[in-house]
């Protein structure tokens, strides 16, 4: 069995803090044991926000206590996802304390499911009548999902299977109330995550029929247009199919639509069954909402989702900075998307999206303090107006330590906690090498040890056999290298041969060899296509993966008013007030606000004056963890 160690810098201190900060902060959280202030993740009366009640809401069902249920149907979610963070944890750092309390949650889960397999506090406390009948907007199978999920990683960690019977039970239950037979329900959850579980399952159990489940989900669904109609028993009710990824079967989707976290769920699970199952079809599916997400409907920070109304896609090249979604969980889905994208095709610009998501997006998503948590991640902020406008009471200027949907911070831990399964992908083809992170990976024959900054990477191969082994090493090319050069053993290898964006090498390995990779990091200025209204005369900042931004902080208020020139050009220093981070500094122009605008709102004449000024950009994922202030991503150009 490969592993997996990191020896990154960066990522080992973001796994520490995820360990001593962020896993005990939400298991405090989830037992209601902190004050803090949950935050509605927009202007909802609906949205519960009192408290988690989450740990309580299973001892409730377990009959342990006799409260009254409270938090969203789903609920039961963010205690699965915080399990599967600490199962990852534990793969880097072994740490009994905490393992003894996830035995706990876990004995508690086990009380709380029924004979049967059925297991969600929501209805089997408050609506047991309900059960699978209101699929719609239930999150049932939602819920199975992340317990399936929870499962699996944390019986592969410490051999435990308590949890994964559990699991397995949940998903008979499902196989016997689910599927074409007749007197089962031909129908599928309206939020999709069962389906890329199930596969998980199969995996770890071997088990062909959790594969067959999985891929029934992503057959029945959009079959029957009136099925959730026909559960509310309502004909008068309106059903946004689209939202639902049901307008019609997944495998003959070829756009982007609706819950931008929903779609990216359903086709991880879509590439993965094409992936153990040869469906062409599916994978086809998956390569045309991908290329109209990545191409038409994607944010240059990896962030989907551009409206609140339904946290969804709308149309090609509507990509609003202000009002946008970009929910971190949305981001999340993406990586996952592309990942297993990866599995099916080698090919670099999965790889390049995963990266661009994973540094800026997902990043984002968490303070620096691992306490804090943006839902929305907003590529332009002005707290006044974001606090006076009800259209923007979405876009947060602070993180919150919580919400009332709280689905994002614990999938930012179970994500950021398994960063190693993201490097590589290993097939008949040989091994691929997606991400340029430090950290050692032994297999059965072979030991490969990846170290550097920036972009200066080298990469050690170390036979464990006596006989030479012969498999093809592949490493990407980024999209953000402006050149790159290869050596071997200190020799130059001019003009390697490169498939789908990755460099190729394939020798006989033996004993020790050692691969130079020097990738130019360029300080980029992004453009985006000109059918992105708004950023029409502006640029993005990037360097390396990591986009850029404006703060408040440095540069002053009025962001709108800054400018680059075709003069500015950027310097590489470190920050220590945000850890170290390399933020870039520059000459630009700042828009003078003159004296003739006084008592005017319109001019008919005003010529504009601009001043030199330094500007200060910041990684996007840093931003925000200062005073107040505004922040922004594209930037004019004059």
């Amino acid at each position: 069995m490969v592993q997996i160690k990191l020896t990154d810098n960066f990522w080992n201190q973001t796994l520490k803090l995820i360990k001593n900060e962020m896993i005990p902060f939400q298991w405090q959280v989830l037992n209601d044991n902190i004050e803090i202030e949950i935050q509605k993740e927009r202007d909802d009366e609906l949205i519960p926000s009192e408290k988690s009640n989450a740990i309580e809401n299973l001892k409730i069902a377990a009959g342990l206590s006799e409260k009254e249920h409270y938090g969203w149907w789903f609920q039961d979610s963010d205690v699965y996802k915080w399990i599967e963070g600490v199962a990852h944890v534990l793969r880097h750092e072994p740490d009994p304390s905490l393992e003894e309390l996830v035995d706990h949650v876990v004995d508690l889960i086990q009380l709380a499911q029924e004979d049967d397999g059925y297991l969600n506090t929501y209805y089997q406390i408050k609506a047991p009548h309900l059960k699978f009948k209101r699929l719609m907007e239930s999150h049932e199978h939602y819920c199975a999902g992340h317990l399936i999920e929870a499962a699996v990683a944390y019986f592969e960690v410490t051999g435990k299977d308590k949890l994964l019977k559990v699991a397995c039970k949940f998903a008979d239950c499902l196989e016997e109330n689910f599927g074409p037979e007749e007197g089962k329900i031909h129908g599928a959850d309206g939020h999709q995550e069962i389906e890329l579980a199930l596969v998980k399952l199969y995996l770890c159990t071997n088990e062909a029929k959790y594969l067959q489940l999985s891929h029934y989900f992503l057959t029945v669904r959009g079959q029957d247009p009136n099925f959730y109609q026909k559960q509310l028993d309502d004909p008068a009710a309106k059903v946004n199919l689209k939202y639902l990824q049901a307008y019609q079967p997944p495998v003959e989707q070829t756009t982007a639509e609706g819950h931008a976290v929903r779609l990216v769920y359903m086709c991880t699970g879509m590439a993965e069954v094409a992936y153990y199952t040869g469906n062409e079809k599916l994978l086809e599916a998956c390569r045309n909402i991908w290329n109209n997400m990545v191409q038409k409907r994607m944010y240059v920070t990896g962030g989907i989702g551009s409206t609140v109304h339904g946290e969804a896609f709308t149309g090609d090249y509507d990509l609003p900075n202000d009002t946008m979604y970009c929910e971190t969980c949305a981001a999340i889905g993406l990586i996952n998307f592309a990942n297993s994208m990866l599995k099916n095709d080698p090919d670099s610009q999965y790889a390049d999206v995963m990266e661009r998501a994973l540094y800026n997006n997902v990043m984002s998503g968490m303070a620096l303090d691992g306490k804090h948590y943006f839902y929305v991640n907003p590529l332009e902020s002005h707290p006044e107006t974001n606090e006076a406008n009800p259209g923007k009471s979405h876009v947060k200027s602070t993180r919150p330590p919580w919400f009332g949907c709280a689905c994002c911070p614990p999938n930012l831990a179970r994500t950021i906690s398994q960063i190693e399964n993201y490097i590589y992908t290993q097939s008949k083809q040989g091994i691929y090498t997606h991400l340029y992170i430090n950290h050692t990976w032994e297999g059965s024959n072979m030991i490969l040890q990846q170290e550097g900054n920036g972009g200066n990477i080298t990469i050690k191969v170390k036979t464990k056999t006596q006989e030479p082994i012969l498999i093809p090493l592949y490493f990407r090319i980024p999209s953000w290298t402006s050149g790159y050069r290869l050596s071997v053993n200190e020799e130059e290898v001019k003009f390697p041969e490169v498939q789908k964006g990755y460099i190729k090498l394939e020798k006989k390995w033996q004993g020790l060899v050692t691969i130079g990779l020097h990738f130019e990091m360029p300080v980029l200025q992004v453009t985006s296509h000109p059918l992105i209204r708004g950023n029409i005369g502006k640029v993005a900042i990037q360097r390396g993966p990591f986009i850029y931004c404006l703060e408040e902080e440095d540069n002053g208020p009025n962001l709108h008013l800054i400018y680059l020139t075709p003069n500015t050009k950027f310097e590489v220093k470190l920050n220590t007030e945000l850890g170290e981070v390399p933020v870039l500094e520059g000459m630009g122009e700042r828009l003078v606000i003159s004296k003739a605008w006084n008592q005017q709102l319109y001019h008919y004449h005003a010529d504009p004056v601009f001043e030199r000024v330094k500007i200060v950009m910041v990684p996007y994922y840093a931003w925000a963890n200062r005073e107040l202030g505004e922040m922004r991503v594209w930037v004019n150009m004059k």
